[in-house]
């Protein structure tokens, strides 16, 4: 049954929900368009894997993944800052590079995380317990991501992706500041992929395949959904969180349809894609509809008399 799957559902969109706050810190906060998350979640969850198949806690194997992945994010940086290189090529260079390195920390194309006779964290054996936990993570991680962009450095990150040219004349390193903000994000992503290779029980070298694509959709859904509601930080943090869930449950919906799975991934895309497009639809024709009925009722009525 769909609803019977619902528990499912919202833990993994919860899992992705943290990583789509990574992305939203590059997408939306430093204006950068990174492409590393492809295989920095991957990294945080091979990371993760091997280390919790060697017998180590999984709470020291979550926090070396997402050290990896911030120095996977630093490396992106590196390669845009110092190097010069576009951002969108800097992200892809740095995810083949950790197409390379992940295979290396696995040694194989996959690795299993024995989630029956170790200690996890999350478990999609026991979905509720894992949406209960997840929930704490995401309010740790909305809580401190307010608190620190509303500090001086915060400031200046958000200040360097809204005008990079105005802030470096305000005497703001922009440099500096976009490989802090990548830094952040990617530790974000890779926290996601320990955590998913936890819950699902392996981690594999196709399981960041795509994943900017849900990240940037939980993103504009989130946005789509929060906007009116209030432009508070925190509520956008959780309005991408939210726009997760609502794409893990569409998607579970999908197979629940039972459709043919070969066409599985063609009606993500689909799905992603109207997403997506809801902004552009709304500006061009809702906004546009709404204008003109505003303008026709400001008409002068017969005679001379206004509406007013």
């Amino acid at each position: 049954m769909f609803f019977d799957a619902l528990p499912g559902a919202i833990s993994l969109g919860l899992i992705w929900g943290v990583m789509a706050i990574g992305v939203f810190i590059t997408y939306k906060v430093l204006d950068f368009a990174d492409l590393t998350v492809d295989g920095s979640i991957c990294t945080g969850g091979a990371v993760c894997a091997v280390m919790m198949a060697a017998g180590i806690n999984a709470w020291v194997a979550v926090l070396v993944a997402v050290i990896a992945g911030a120095l996977a994010g630093f490396v992106t940086g590196i390669f845009h800052t110092l190097l010069g290189i576009p951002a969108i090529l800097s992200g892809i260079l740095t995810q083949l590079i950790l197409w390379s390195v992940n295979l290396k920390i696995m040694g194989q194309a996959n690795t299993v995380v024995d989630t029956r006779n170790s200690y996890v964290i999350v478990t999609q054996l026991q979905a509720g317990w894992a949406i209960l936990i997840m929930f704490g993570f995401l309010v740790v991680i909305v809580g401190g991501l307010y608190w620190f962009f509303g500090t001086e450095a915060g400031c200046g990150i958000r200040a360097t992706g809204n005008n990079p040219n105005m802030s470096r004349a305000q005497g703001i390193n922009v440099n500096l500041n976009k490989i802090i903000g990548l830094v952040i994000s990617n530790a974000l992503v890779a926290l996601a992929g320990a955590l998913l290779a936890q819950y699902q029980g392996f981690a594999d070298i196709n399981m960041g395949r795509g994943a900017i694509v849900i990240g940037l959709a939980a993103v504009i859904i989130g946005e789509a959904i929060v906007t009116r509601i209030s432009r508070n930080f925190a509520v956008q943090l959780a309005g991408v969180v939210l726009g997760g869930i609502i794409y893990y449950i569409v998607y579970q919906f999908v197979i629940w349809l039972e459709i043919d799975t070969e066409y599985l991934k063609m009606l993500s895309a689909i799905v992603v894609a109207v997403f997506l497009a809801v902004p552009y639809w709304k500006k061009k024709y809702f906004y546009r509809f709404a204008g003109k009925k505003k303008r026709a009722e400001a008409k002068p009525l017969e005679g001379g008399e206004s509406n007013g």
